[in-house]
This record gives C-alpha cells, sequence and structure tokens, in this order.
C-alpha cells in the first residue's frame, strides 16, 4: 500500500481530542463541548461490534451535524464485524472510526476486546485491514503502552510494527500499561505510573505514523508541551471535569481567528438546546449533568454545581434552570472572554509543569 493511500485516509490534521469515556461522551456532552471548541475532534464512548450491528442504531451512535468532526470508538475481536461496523460509520457520517485497545474492564475482558487485545496484535491488524477495506474514513487505534506482565518498550513496538504494517497510521496512546488483573478501571487510570517518555521515542523512532499521547493531561500548558515531541494530545477526565480549558484551544492549537466563547454565551446555547430535547422527551437532567463543570476554579462554582444537583431533576426543570444557577457567578466570570494572545507557545512550555 502506497504512502499517497495511507495519507487518503488521515483526514484533516487534529492536534487535540477528547478522549471516549463510557458514560460521559454522550452527544449530548459533545454538543456542549462544541459550544467551547469547533475544531477539537470529539469521540463517542466505546460502543460493542454487536450494540452498533444489532442494536437502535439512531440511540446508540446517533449524532447531529453540529457535534462534528467526531469518531465512533468500537470494542470488538471479530474482524468481519468490525468491518460491518465501519461501514455502519461512513454511512452515518462519522469522520473516523476508532478501535478501543486500551479498556481493562472485566466486561470488555470477557468479551475479548480492548486492552487484552495488545497479546493479540496479529488479530488487531487484521481487524484494521478489513475495516479500512470497508471504508474511506480513517481508522485508528487506542491502545496502553502495555499490559500485565507485557510492559517493555520493545513489546509495544512490536504491536504497533504489526499493526502498522495492516495500513493503521495513527496511534493514540494511553501512557499507562493497564493490570488486567488486581486493578479496576479507575484504578488503571490512575496508579501504574506515566510513561510519557516512552510515546516519545515511539514517535522518534516511527516519524511516518501519526503518534497521539493520551493520560494525566490536564492544562493547555501540557498539551503545548507534548506537542512539542508528538503529533497529537488527547485529554480525558480533565476535558469533562473542566471544560472551560478547551476555550483558547482552537486559537491556540488550530490558528482559528475567530475569539473564544465565553461562559454566558454558553449556557444561552444550552438553554436552547435543551430546550429542543425536551421537546423530544429528553429530561434536561440528561444535558445538564454535563455542566457541572462549567465553572471549574472559579467564584460561585459550588453554588452553580449545588443548584443544578438540588433541581435539575425536578419535573418542571426547563432549560431556564441555567438561569437561576448563574446567579451566585460574579458578571467578570460569566462574560470572560479568554485572551489567546498570552499563550505563546514560548510561554505554554516555560509555564508547562509535568511534575506527575
Amino acid at each position: 500500500m502506497t504512502n499517497n493511500h495511507t495519507n487518503s485516509r488521515r483526514g484533516k490534521k487534529r492536534p487535540v481530542s477528547v478522549a471516549p469515556m463510557m458514560e460521559w461522551s454522550d452527544r449530548h456532552y459533545r454538543y456542549f463541548m462544541r459550544q467551547i471548541t469547533r475544531e477539537t475532534l470529539l469521540y463517542t464512548p466505546m460502543v460493542t461490534s454487536g450494540a452498533v450491528i444489532h442494536g437502535d442504531r439512531a440511540r446508540i451512535i446517533g449524532f447531529s451535524e453540529a457535534e462534528k468532526p467526531v469518531a465512533l470508538q468500537l470494542g470488538g475481536d471479530d474482524p468481519e464485524e468490525m468491518a460491518e461496523c465501519a461501514r455502519i460509520a461512513g454511512n452515518w457520517g462519522y469522520d473516523e472510526v476508532n478501535i478501543n485497545v486500551g479498556c481493562p474492564s472485566e466486561r470488555v475482558q470477557k468479551g475479548n476486546f480492548g486492552a487484552c487485545l495488545m497479546a493479540t496484535p496479529e488479530l488487531v491488524a487484521d481487524c484494521v485491514a478489513k475495516m479500512r477495506a470497508a471504508v474511506r474514513i480513517p481508522v485508528t487505534v487506542k491502545h496502553r503502552i502495555g499490559i500485565d506482565d507485557m510492559q517493555s518498550y520493545d513489546e509495544m513496538v512490536n504491536f504497533v510494527n504489526i499493526v502498522r504494517r495492516s495500513g493503521c497510521d495513527r496511534f493514540i496512546i494511553h501512557a499507562r500499561i493497564a493490570w488486567l488483573k488486581g486493578l479496576n478501571p479507575k484504578e488503571n487510570r490512575t496508579v501504574p505510573p506515566l510513561r510519557y517518555d516512552d510515546v516519545y521515542r515511539l514517535k522518534q523512532e516511527f516519524p511516518e505514523l501519526i503518534i497521539e499521547i493520551n493520560g494525566g493531561i490536564k492544562t493547555v500548558e501540557e498539551i503545548a508541551r507534548h506537542l512539542e515531541k508528538t503529533d497529537g494530545v488527547m485529554l480525558g477526565r480533565a476535558a469533562y471535569e473542566n471544560p472551560f480549558l478547551f476555550a483558547t484551544v482552537d486559537q491556540q492549537f488550530y490558528d482559528c481567528r475567530r475569539p473564544p466563547v465565553t461562559r454566558r454565551e454558553i449556557i444561552e446555547a444550552m438553554i436552547a438546546y435543551i430546550g429542543a430535547w425536551r421537546e423530544k422527551g429528553t429530561f434536561p437532567n440528561r444535558i445538564i449533568r454535563h455542566m457541572h463543570g462549567l465553572f471549574a476554579f472559579q467564584r460561585g462554582a459550588r453554588a452553580w454545581k449545588r443548584y443544578l444537583s438540588e433541581n435539575a431533576y425536578k419535573p418542571e426543570t426547563t432549560g431556564k434552570i441555567l438561569l437561576n444557577a448563574i446567579q451566585a457567578i460574579p458578571d467578570e466570570v460569566l462574560d470572560e472572554r479568554p485572551d489567546f494572545a498570552i499563550l505563546s507557545p514560548e510561554t505554554l512550555l516555560q509555564q508547562a509543569d509535568f511534575s506527575e
């Protein structure tokens, strides 16, 4: 397969993305994030191949044009099923389809997919090859640096080497190993030490590949630091717990000249969105729950979260609840329009803290 053919699958360069997060990165969270950043690549939660093929697709993988660019993450180990899911993803208009080779949960292990697939790179390669044959959108792989007793850098290289020969040229790497036995999924996101240098080294040794880094990244300053040594940065929990940190991402990393949005503008957009979905029968709390972190680290944040927690579930709730919840928020916080001009690459690198 020629390099030109490979490059045609890469799509637009997107140096920043928000990770697939079970129960969190649903379509309502993605719409909310799209009010903050228009360019960041957003992922669905992992969806099993069986659910895509046999389930209610509108409910399981439905999304709106307003959420794009968006990638569908799949969990599965049957190459033919994964190829069928890729075709479905392409037909639904997804911008990318991604294979989960990183989730360590017991349920996923019982299905023989997720992180345990790192032990069978030939099977992952077969899935990639058949999926690429089925679609023209990028097929990517998100994996760990290792699992259990397969912890060495050389073993990760062996995995990448085998999978890349199937045509995959983009790897998103969570820079921790996964313990399939002994740690639960939450512990697997925090307990194994971060090994960023392994990801940097992989990029140095395979410069033709797109290598993205994930794990423990919490600030725009850290994004800038990682982009000095990798092609992309994926944030997970930080993007959910402090979504407004993405307010300058478009300007800083996508060369966007549009001014950053304010929190008040986000709230106004979400009031209308909540109202539209309420008319469809979706209760507002299903949307509002994703907005608790909008004022993270700001004055009034606790009052905002408390008001939403105590009132969003009530039968009479509408999108106007957001107007009541902001009463404790100072106007200067609501109307802050971040000055991205001060975030020069030099400033970002000087401020970056990698003490974790």
